[in-house]
């Protein structure tokens, strides 16, 4: 881990000297490698039906406007469960709710290589969203009782990584077991992909009983010198806060710059991540690329480059203690290449560059991001303030890809549909710089 400058705007400056080094790379390398692999199986199940209705697609007579709500209706049992579920970190602890929702995800994965029509796949998936709901947001919350808000850009982006090489080893990953597993045991590739993703969730549920910590008082693994030292420089941090950061989740209701906040985050990360994410498989086959195998690994190929540009960014933006402007240079360049994406679907290599633009900076957007509402919201307002955030997300996530969808199979071209998010990302991107001055994060830290 990258030592951090102690001179900061953003954050308490007296944090970052008393918080040692050697503790944070001690609690770096205890905590996130688990979260970390959490989260890359997370992302995996979440997104590896963008690969399976490669083949159920015509398996099962499935349209992609059908198939645009397949993946949307996802959204519903997330916004459902997902401010429960945080609150109910904030009570029960890391422990038990880490454990309940890895263990549901990956049973619901598992049913999901049984669905036959798409009635069936919109209740697994809805039921998906439920059992999911928490995660994302309770690991924030969670980092946010171990590190201060000065290391948090890069603890996180150790994190969001995640999606990146969930990105990187999963479309290889899901084409193998689809042309290797198919007609095994009479079961077609696609169900396999959801059999074989869904086992380790499960078991990974079942080590986090073991593995995690509620809190730093808990952790039996840190001396009472350590224990003390964190939770020293968590309360000089909260002591230092200007009365601008809200106290209480009601009061945060009532500002317009949380919602601001929100928004930026349902039109930039959400509707960029459902392109990168879920409609990148199809593009790419729709440039040319036609063999499993090979989709697969170019797939991967614009996490390969996007995880670098995150961590750099991240780096800088801890270093310079900003976040509007690299959250926003992120939106808008994965807006850029939407953009230019029609024009250039034509051949794999130049699609595969434009979806290396998009995806660095959706990754660097999305890693700076979750900085700024952990900086706005108070301890009392921060883990129902983080869930709403994420909650709001689900709209689009919602909304998102049933339009693309539509205009697919009403159009028989994605173009149409690129051209509306990226308008979309320009504008949460553009609202955000807007909606939020500078002064206003440094007031609430």
């Amino acid at each position: 881990m990258n030592s951090l400058s102690a001179t900061t705007d953003a954050a308490p400056a007296a944090s970052a000297p008393s918080f040692d080094q050697r503790l944070y790379r001690k609690l770096a390398w205890r905590i996130m490698p688990f979260l970390f692999l959490c989260f890359v199986l997370n992302w995996l199940d979440r997104v590896n039906i963008s690969f399976a209705h490669l083949q159920f697609k015509a398996d099962l007579n499935i349209s992609d406007a059908t198939f645009g709500i397949i993946v949307g209706v996802f959204s519903i049992g997330y916004l459902l469960f997902e401010i429960p579920s945080n609150l109910l970190l904030e009570k029960f602890g890391a422990k038990k709710t880490m454990t309940r929702i890895m263990i549901l995800w990956g049973l619901v994965t598992i049913a999901t290589a049984f669905a036959q029509t798409p009635a069936q796949f919109y209740v697994l998936r809805v039921l998906l969203g439920a059992a999911e709901a928490g995660f994302f947001p309770g690991v924030i919350l969670y980092l946010t009782y171990w590190f201060p808000a000065a290391y948090r850009a890069r603890i996180t982006s150790r994190f969001i990584m995640a999606i990146a090489v969930c990105g990187i080893v999963g479309g290889p990953l899901s084409t193998w077991i689809m042309s290797h597993f198919g007609g095994v045991g009479g079961f077609s590739g696609w169900q396999w992909l959801f059999v074989v993703t869904g086992i380790p969730p499960v078991l990974a549920g079942l080590f986090a009983w073991y593995w995690l910590d509620d809190k730093p008082a808990k952790a039996k693994w840190l001396s009472d010198v350590e224990k003390q030292t964190i939770e020293q420089a968590l309360a000089d941090e909260k002591s230092k806060r200007k009365p601008g950061g809200h106290q209480r989740f009601v009061e945060a209701l009532k500002d317009r710059k949380v919602w601001f906040i929100t928004l930026a985050y349902c039109l930039t990360i959400m509707c960029t991540g459902n392109v990168t994410n879920i409609w990148a498989p199809s593009i790419i086959r729709d440039s040319g690329v036609s063999n499993l195998g090979q989709l697969g690994l170019f797939s991967a190929l614009p996490y390969v480059v996007g995880v670098g540009v995150m961590l750099w960014a991240c780096r800088h933006s801890d270093l310079h203690q900003e976040r509007r402007w690299h959250f926003a240079l992120g939106g808008l360049t994965a807006a850029l290449a939407m953009t230019l994406l029609p024009n250039l679907i034509a051949g794999p290599w130049s699609a595969i560059a434009l979806l290396t633009l998009m995806t660095s900076g959706y990754l660097v957007a999305t890693a700076v991001f979750w900085t700024i509402p952990t900086y706005y919201l108070s301890d009392r307002a921060r883990a129902a303030g983080l869930a709403l955030v994420n909650c709001c997300g689900q709209i689009s996530s919602l909304l998102t890809p049933i339009m693309i969808g539509s205009i697919k199979t009403n159009t028989g071209d994605i173009s149409l549909a690129l051209y509306i998010v990226a308008g979309l990302v320009t504008c949460g991107a553009l609202i955000l710089l807007l909606g939020v001055p500078r002064q206003a994060l440094r007031d609430a830290s």
